[in-house]
């Protein structure tokens, strides 16, 4: 049974393309005034996901209302699957504006604002109202003021779901499961601090190269939310799969400052319309994934594990938050806690 996406009309790119695209900055036009239907500002958009994902279906709405509002001032071309590179090269090319935007995993801007590494705590997030009300609050919006000071403006918030775990090697009930598998990590230091943690082996590796990791038998396993590991296909090379919601997903929609600077403010408005929007389709697309993917991947794995341990997988991740705040100021991170802890005694 196979259930894909469909967002409104899809990008059609080639690697070589891509990557010569990736050296190109952006460009005003020149000193003279644009021509009446020519875009004043030509923007990329990179992730590591690929088209019909939520990352591809926000990236859609982003360009629909960002091109139709700026009455084609602004043309927005998007690239997924890693057509610009790694998630960690496009991060670098947003910072020094040789790429304007990016929707780039929650936790990669760890290694630049620390603090986010907090939304991605294991097993810290409950549900989605929790994670909403944490990053469009004033602690989100903190964290926003240290990324732009970073070289990152962050537009906006968008969803991703909770990662569940997947593996060749046994059902994964108990954290003694996790001895002798190795889990591939994107480079966060809060995930390959938990694995470890729980007793697996982490690799880390690009997003792009999990699926012939898994095939060939190189990593045992990965963690990711339940659309991505279907959209994907993981299901194709894993055996058994764990929901345990062990860490919450976010995306952040950033931008190079320097790009959103050079904007009047009547097209910052636009442009901050379209990334709300985006938002808000990837949080529904988000949340509707969620419900009806289970029941799509059921029939694909040997044997999904519904009831895992959760309160022995949180005992046993208790040393990765001794190395987390080594990076984090634990200050913050209690700061988080209370917060979460005061909205669910609302």
């Amino acid at each position: 049974m196979k259930h894909t996406p469909s967002p409104s009309h899809r990008v059609k790119v080639t690697a070589a393309v891509a990557a010569s695209a990736l050296l190109l900055l952006t460009s005003c036009g020149g000193d003279d005034e644009p021509e009446s239907g020519d875009a004043a500002y030509e923007w990329r958009l990179g992730f590591n996901t690929n088209e019909d994902s939520v990352r591809g279906v926000a990236a859609e709405r982003f360009k629909e209302v960002v091109e139709a509002e700026s009455d084609g001032q602004i043309t927005v071309d998007i690239y997924p699957a890693e057509a610009l590179g790694s998630e960690q090269e496009m991060l670098n090319g947003v910072r020094t504006g040789s790429l304007e935007l990016q929707m780039a995993g929650g936790g990669a801007l760890q290694n630049v604002v620390p603090e986010y590494a907090i939304a991605t705590l294991p097993f810290l997030i409950e549900d989605f109202d929790e994670a909403y009300a944490l990053l469009d609050g004033p602690i989100g919006e903190g964290w926003k003021e240290q990324a732009n000071e970073e070289g990152y403006r962050v537009l906006s918030h968008h969803d991703l779901g909770f990662a569940q775990v997947t593996n060749n090697v046994r059902p994964i009930t108990t954290p003694e499961d996790f001895q002798g598998v190795t889990i591939r990590s994107p480079e966060e230091p809060t995930s390959v601090a938990t694995f470890s943690a729980l007793g697996a082996s982490v690799d880390t590796m690009a997003f792009t190269e999990v699926y012939p990791a898994l095939q060939q038998g190189v990593i045992d396993g990965q963690f990711n939310p339940l659309d991505a590991i279907y959209e994907t296909n993981f299901h194709e090379v894993q055996d058994y799969l764990t929901l345990m919601n062990v860490f919450y997903y976010h995306v952040n929609f950033i931008m190079n400052p320097d790009v959103w600077d050079e904007l009047d403010p009547e097209l910052q408005e636009v442009v901050q319309q379209a990334a709300d929007e985006a938002q808000e389709v990837s949080r529904e697309q988000t949340q509707a994934n969620q419900e009806e993917m289970l029941d799509v991947l059921e029939p694909e794995f040997e044997e999904i594990v519904t009831d895992p341990d959760i309160d022995a997988f949180r005992e046993a991740v208790e040393p990765a938050f001794d190395e987390i705040e080594q990076i984090v100021d634990p200050e913050a991170i209690e700061e988080a806690q209370e917060f979460l802890d005061d909205y669910r005694n609302q």
